[in-house]
């Protein structure tokens, strides 16, 4: 799973009409036509929480790292200074879609120019800075290499990252609660596999039973499901879309 922010602080999303969340996409896809500050606001949480995988993108593209850095920083600048997200189509309303896309038109514009944009504009861009930059070189630098094409390794980086931050809450809800080693012991057990522990060890380990400990478990595991699909919600603009994005965001990582 790839390194996430904790989310634990993200303000509260307001519940729309038929009771689905005014999530932050949502927003930006409602109020990014008169470019209003809770707007641009909440576009420049999502761009923050999930800029890694355009960086990966690009690089695939075959750019260096310094140019591949200022291209990110440069289409982050777009993206957040022109309100060009106002001409999203809100019938294909998938921020993860819609990212990739808007990417995609500024690499065709900076080819046709043929010009180097300085990064950022001297101005900031989100909250994307030099030092996590330098250190998007050496996360991709880690990374196994892959035959995909940049679109299929650009879902599975958004997958791995989307994921992140979900373990990332889950864990600051665990530690908050006091919970912290018992995170710590059953976080293998959210994914396809584990490492093999019984329940039984990890009661032993714990002073726990071990129908504590699977009592436990069930609700790491439903607590898990619940963040993942808020955490999804905040990147779709409708309910019907989430369980659509999940679906395609596993088959990324298969």
């Amino acid at each position: 799973m790839g390194t996430g922010r904790n989310n634990s602080a993200r303000p509260a999303a307001a519940v729309g009409p038929g009771g689905f969340e005014t999530t932050r996409w949502t927003l930006v896809l409602t109020a990014g036509a008169d470019g209003s500050a809770s707007a641009r606001r909440a576009l420049s949480e999502l761009c923050a929480a999930y800029w890694y995988p355009l960086y990966a993108f690009v690089r695939r593209q075959g750019h260096d790292p310094d140019s591949a850095q200022d291209l990110t920083q440069g289409f982050f600048a777009r993206l957040l200074e022109r309100r060009i997200v106002a001409t999203a189509d809100p019938a294909r309303g998938r921020f993860r879609a819609y990212l990739l896309g808007a990417l995609k038109h500024f690499l065709a514009d900076e080819r046709d120019r043929a010009a180097a944009l300085k990064r950022g504009g001297g101005r900031p861009v989100s909250s994307i800075d030099s030092v996590e930059l330098r250190e998007a070189e050496t996360r991709y630098a880690a990374e196994p290499a892959h035959r995909d094409t940049p679109e299929k390794a650009f879902d599975r980086r958004w997958a791995m990252t989307l994921l992140g931050e979900v373990l990332a809450r889950l864990r600051a809800e665990m530690e908050a609660d006091g919970k912290g080693p018992l995170f710590e012991a059953l976080k293998d057990t959210l994914g396809a596999s584990d490492d093999g522990r019984s329940y039984r060890d990890v009661g032993e380990s714990l002073a726990m039973s071990e129908g504590a400990v699977k009592v436990a478990a069930h609700r790491l595991r439903r607590r898990y499901r619940e963040l993942l699909r808020a955490q999804i919600a905040q990147t779709v603009a409708s309910p019907g879309e989430v369980d659509d994005e999940i679906r395609h965001l596993f088959e990324a990582l298969a």
